[in-house]
C-alpha cells in the first residue's frame, strides 16, 4: 500500500514536492490555504539547476513552451554605462524566463494526481517519529495522520513555527516592485542588471509579448506610497533612458510590491521527525542571486527522490541544508557589493571593469552545477 505524503502550501514548491513524491509512489495530499490554487507575482529567471529539476518531474518542456530563453548580457552602472559585459553564455548561464502564473501551471500539471484541499489553513503540526508515529496536521475541524509531512508554506510559515518555534522574520531593509509590461517589439533577449546607490533594476523577457521588471530599493519596512508609480518614477528618475521608458509603460494596475524579509538566524536544520521544510519556509533568501524559486525547486524534486518510506528524512536534510545555505550566504554577498552598497560605488565599479568576463561568468555560475538525486 502506497505511503502518504502532505504537502503543506501549493505553491511552486509544494506543487514541485508533489510531482515529486507521485513519481516516487506516494499518496499525496496538498493543502492549500488560499481559496483556490493559483500564484501570485510576476516573472522569474530559471537557471540551469531549476531546469534540470523541472526535467526529473516532467515539466521542463512545459516551461520552456511558456517562457522564453533568455541568455545573460551583464552588469550596468545606472546611468547605463557598462560595468561588466557577459561573454557568450556556456551551459550553466543559459536560463528562461517565464511569469510565475505560466510556471505554477506547468508544475500543477505536473502535481495532476494529487488530492487538492483548498481553504485549508494549517493550524498545528506534530512532526511524528521514523518509523514508528506518524505525523499529524490540522486545519480547521479537520485532523489526518500522514508518513510523510511537507512544509511547502513560504516565509510565514506555519509549519517552520510548530517545529521550530522561536525563529522570527527579520525585514532586509529592502522592497522590490515588479510589474509585467506588454512589449512584442523590444529586441531583449538578453538579461542585465544595473546596479545603483543601494537598489538595482532589471527586466528580463518572459514571453514573445511580455517583459517583466524589477526594481529592488532600500525603504522601511512597512512604508506606503499614496501613488505606488509615482514613488518608482521618484526612485529612479536619474537612472538610464531605457529603465525609465519600461516605468513609463507599465499601468498602476501591473504593478505590485513586496517589502523582503529573512530569518532572523538560519534555523538548525529542515527536518524534525517524519516533517520537513522546503523552499521559503526552510531558507529565505535575497533575491540578489535569482535563487528562490530555483532552489524550491531543488528542494522539491529532492524530498520526493530522497524520503524514505517509514518518513526518514535524513538523506534529504544531509543533502539540502549546506546547499541552501550557501545559496543564503551567496545572496547575502552578491547584495552587499551589488543592490546594498551605498558608498564604495567608485571603487566597486572600477574593480569590476578589471574582471576577465569569463571569469565573472564563472564565479556567477559555480552555484547552478546541480544535479537531481540520482541522475
Amino acid at each position: 500500500m502506497a505511503q502518504r505524503a502532505i504537502v503543506i502550501g501549493g505553491g511552486i514548491a509544494g506543487l514541485t514536492a508533489a510531482a515529486s513524491l507521485l513519481q516516487a509512489g506516494w499518496q499525496v495530499q496538498i493543502l492549500e490555504s488560499a481559496p483556490e490554487l493559483g500564484e501570485v507575482g510576476a516573472g522569474l529567471a530559471v537557471t540551469v539547476n531549476g531546469m534540470r529539476a523541472l526535467a526529473a518531474i516532467g515539466a521542463a518542456d512545459a516551461v520552456r513552451r511558456s517562457g522564453y530563453a533568455v541568455r545573460p548580457a551583464g552588469t550596468r552602472r545606472s546611468d547605463g554605462k557598462w560595468l561588466l559585459r557577459a561573454p557568450e553564455p556556456d551551459a550553466l548561464s543559459e536560463m528562461v524566463g517565464i511569469h510565475r502564473q505560466a510556471l505554477h501551471a506547468a508544475l500543477a500539471g505536473a502535481a495532476r494526481g494529487a488530492d487538492l484541499v483548498t481553504g485549508a489553513r494549517v493550524t498545528a503540526v506534530e512532526p511524528g517519529t521514523p518509523g514508528a508515529e506518524r505525523a499529524k496536521v490540522i486545519w480547521g475541524t479537520h485532523t489526518a495522520t500522514a508518513d510523510l509531512v511537507i512544509g511547502a508554506d513560504g516565509i510565514r510559515s506555519a509549519t517552520r513555527d510548530a517545529l521550530f518555534p522561536g525563529h522570527s522574520l527579520a525585514y532586509s531593509g529592502y522592497s522590490s516592485w515588479r510589474a509585467v509590461v506588454a512589449d512584442a517589439t523590444t529586441a531583449a533577449d538578453r538579461f542585465a542588471m544595473v546596479w545603483g546607490p543601494r537598489a538595482e533594476f532589471g527586466r528580463l523577457r518572459i514571453s514573445a509579448e511580455q517583459i517583466y521588471w524589477y526594481g529592488y530599493v532600500a525603504l522601511s519596512a512597512g512604508h506606503r506610497f499614496s501613488d505606488e508609480l509615482a514613488g518608482v518614477h521618484e526612485h529612479f528618475a536619474s537612472w538610464a533612458p531605457d529603465v525609465q521608458a519600461l516605468i513609463a509603460a507599465t499601468e498602476s494596475s501591473e504593478l505590485i510590491r513586496h517589502d523582503v524579509w529573512q530569518l532572523a538566524k538560519p534555523l538548525p536544520r529542515y527536518t524534525r521527525g517524519r516533517t520537513a521544510l522546503i523552499g521559503d519556509a526552510a531558507h529565505p533568501m535575497l533575491p540578489t542571486l535569482g535563487q528562490g524559486a530555483n532552489s524550491a525547486l531543488e528542494d522539491g524534486v529532492s524530498v520526493g527522490a530522497l524520503a524514505r518510506s517509514d518518513g526518514d528524512l535524513r538523506d534529504y536534510e544531509s543533502a539540502r541544508y549546506r546547499r541552501t545555505q550557501k545559496l543564503v550566504a551567496r545572496s547575502a554577498q552578491m547584495a552587499r557589493v551589488g543592490a546594498h552598497l551605498g558608498r564604495g560605488q567608485a571603487l566597486r565599479n572600477a574593480l569590476l571593469r578589471l574582471t576577465p568576463a569569463r571569469t565573472a561568468q564563472r564565479s556567477g555560475t559555480r552555484a547552478l552545477d546541480w544535479q537531481p538525486p540520482g541522475s
